[in-house]
Protein backbone atom coordinates (compact mmCIF):
# COMPACT_ATOMS: atom_id res chain seq x y z
CA UNK A 1 0.00 0.00 0.00
CA UNK A 2 1.15 3.22 -0.64
CA UNK A 3 1.37 6.06 1.47
CA UNK A 4 -0.23 9.39 -0.25
CA UNK A 5 1.86 12.34 0.36
CA UNK A 6 0.85 16.05 0.21
CA UNK A 7 3.37 18.24 -1.28
CA UNK A 8 4.15 20.85 1.90
CA UNK A 9 6.38 23.04 3.11
CA UNK A 10 6.44 23.51 7.44
CA UNK A 11 8.24 25.20 10.02
CA UNK A 12 10.27 23.04 11.93
CA UNK A 13 11.69 24.75 14.99
CA UNK A 14 14.85 24.29 16.86
CA UNK A 15 14.04 25.39 21.05
CA UNK A 16 15.67 24.42 24.22
CA UNK A 17 12.71 22.67 25.98
CA UNK A 18 10.60 21.26 23.42
CA UNK A 19 7.67 19.88 26.32
CA UNK A 20 7.56 24.21 27.92
CA UNK A 21 7.43 25.15 24.03
CA UNK A 22 4.33 22.86 23.14
CA UNK A 23 2.50 23.95 26.50
CA UNK A 24 3.32 27.72 25.56
CA UNK A 25 2.17 27.40 22.11
CA UNK A 26 -0.81 25.95 23.08
CA UNK A 27 -1.56 28.88 25.28
CA UNK A 28 -0.20 31.26 23.15
CA UNK A 29 -1.69 30.09 19.54
CA UNK A 30 -4.45 27.84 20.43
CA UNK A 31 -1.93 24.67 19.17
CA UNK A 32 -2.91 21.44 19.01
CA UNK A 33 -0.75 18.82 19.66
CA UNK A 34 -0.18 16.26 17.37
CA UNK A 35 2.25 13.74 18.72
CA UNK A 36 5.89 13.96 19.94
CA UNK A 37 8.68 11.60 20.38
CA UNK A 38 10.90 11.67 23.13
CA UNK A 39 14.84 10.47 22.92
CA UNK A 40 17.06 10.05 24.92
CA UNK A 41 17.29 11.58 28.47
CA UNK A 42 13.57 13.08 27.98
CA UNK A 43 13.93 15.12 25.13
CA UNK A 44 11.96 15.31 21.76
CA UNK A 45 13.71 14.38 19.27
CA UNK A 46 10.22 15.89 17.46
CA UNK A 47 6.90 16.90 17.89
CA UNK A 48 3.88 18.34 15.44
CA UNK A 49 1.67 20.64 16.51
CA UNK A 50 -1.20 22.52 14.23
CA UNK A 51 -1.26 26.63 14.60
CA UNK A 52 -3.92 28.42 12.78
CA UNK A 53 -4.90 25.07 10.73
CA UNK A 54 -1.01 24.35 10.28
CA UNK A 55 1.60 22.21 10.74
CA UNK A 56 4.71 23.51 12.89
CA UNK A 57 7.35 20.52 13.95
CA UNK A 58 9.57 21.20 16.72
CA UNK A 59 12.28 19.30 18.50
CA UNK A 60 14.42 19.96 21.44
CA UNK A 61 18.36 21.36 20.41
CA UNK A 62 20.72 18.57 19.87
CA UNK A 63 24.12 20.54 19.54
CA UNK A 64 26.06 16.73 19.14
CA UNK A 65 23.94 16.35 16.37
CA UNK A 66 25.33 19.42 14.68
CA UNK A 67 28.85 19.99 15.02
CA UNK A 68 28.15 20.71 18.72
CA UNK A 69 26.53 23.85 17.69
CA UNK A 70 23.21 25.02 19.14
CA UNK A 71 20.66 25.69 16.94
CA UNK A 72 18.52 27.84 18.79
CA UNK A 73 17.59 31.68 18.11
CA UNK A 74 18.74 32.47 21.89
CA UNK A 75 21.88 30.70 20.61
CA UNK A 76 22.21 32.13 17.67
CA UNK A 77 21.52 35.52 18.69
CA UNK A 78 18.41 36.13 17.32
CA UNK A 79 16.48 34.85 14.24
CA UNK A 80 15.99 35.90 10.63
CA UNK A 81 13.20 34.23 9.82
CA UNK A 82 9.23 35.57 11.11
CA UNK A 83 6.60 32.69 10.96
CA UNK A 84 3.31 34.62 10.34
CA UNK A 85 0.02 34.09 11.41
CA UNK A 86 -2.92 35.74 9.34
CA UNK A 87 -5.94 35.72 11.73
CA UNK A 88 -9.72 36.61 12.39
CA UNK A 89 -10.03 38.83 15.47
CA UNK A 90 -6.25 39.69 15.53
CA UNK A 91 -6.52 42.07 18.85
CA UNK A 92 -7.52 38.85 21.01
CA UNK A 93 -5.08 36.37 19.46
CA UNK A 94 -2.26 39.11 20.05
CA UNK A 95 -3.01 39.80 23.31
CA UNK A 96 -3.38 35.96 24.05
CA UNK A 97 0.10 35.37 22.99
CA UNK A 98 1.36 38.31 25.35
CA UNK A 99 -0.93 36.75 28.10
CA UNK A 100 1.24 33.58 27.36
CA UNK A 101 4.68 35.05 27.71
CA UNK A 102 5.24 36.61 24.33
CA UNK A 103 7.48 39.41 24.08
CA UNK A 104 5.83 42.39 22.33
CA UNK A 105 8.35 43.68 19.40
CA UNK A 106 5.90 45.19 17.25
CA UNK A 107 2.94 46.67 19.20
CA UNK A 108 -0.51 46.06 17.22
CA UNK A 109 -1.26 49.24 14.52
CA UNK A 110 -2.86 49.33 11.22
CA UNK A 111 -0.15 49.26 8.72
CA UNK A 112 -0.48 50.89 5.04
CA UNK A 113 -0.70 47.62 3.12
CA UNK A 114 -4.26 47.18 4.82
CA UNK A 115 -3.34 44.84 7.75
CA UNK A 116 -3.94 45.46 11.88
CA UNK A 117 -0.44 44.08 12.19
CA UNK A 118 2.03 43.12 15.17
CA UNK A 119 5.12 41.15 16.22
CA UNK A 120 5.88 38.84 19.47
CA UNK A 121 9.29 36.64 20.33
CA UNK A 122 8.38 33.77 22.27
CA UNK A 123 10.28 32.56 25.41
CA UNK A 124 12.29 30.21 23.25
CA UNK A 125 13.67 32.77 20.57
CA UNK A 126 11.42 32.98 17.63
CA UNK A 127 9.67 35.69 16.31
CA UNK A 128 5.91 35.91 14.84
CA UNK A 129 3.81 38.12 13.55
CA UNK A 130 -0.25 38.53 13.63
CA UNK A 131 -2.17 40.25 11.10
CA UNK A 132 -5.68 40.85 9.78
CA UNK A 133 -6.41 41.75 6.85
CA UNK A 134 -8.32 45.19 7.81
CA UNK A 135 -9.25 47.20 4.34
CA UNK A 136 -8.25 46.49 0.75
CA UNK A 137 -5.47 48.25 -0.62
CA UNK A 138 -4.12 48.99 -4.34
CA UNK A 139 -0.62 48.42 -5.71
CA UNK A 140 -0.11 51.73 -6.73
CA UNK A 141 -1.61 53.21 -2.59
CA UNK A 142 1.55 50.11 -1.27
CA UNK A 143 4.10 52.14 -3.61
CA UNK A 144 2.86 55.45 -3.04
CA UNK A 145 2.73 54.43 1.18
CA UNK A 146 6.38 53.41 0.51
CA UNK A 147 7.63 56.27 -1.04
CA UNK A 148 6.45 58.54 2.36
CA UNK A 149 8.68 55.92 4.19
CA UNK A 150 11.58 57.15 2.97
Amino acid sequence: MAIEVTPAVLPHLVVDDAAAAIDFYVKAFGATELGRVPGPGGKLIHAALTINGSTVMLNDDFPEFNDGKSTTPKALGGTPVTIHLTVTDVESKFEQAVEAGAEVVMPLEDQFWGDRYGMVRDPFGHQWSLGQPVREVSPEEIAAAMQNQQ
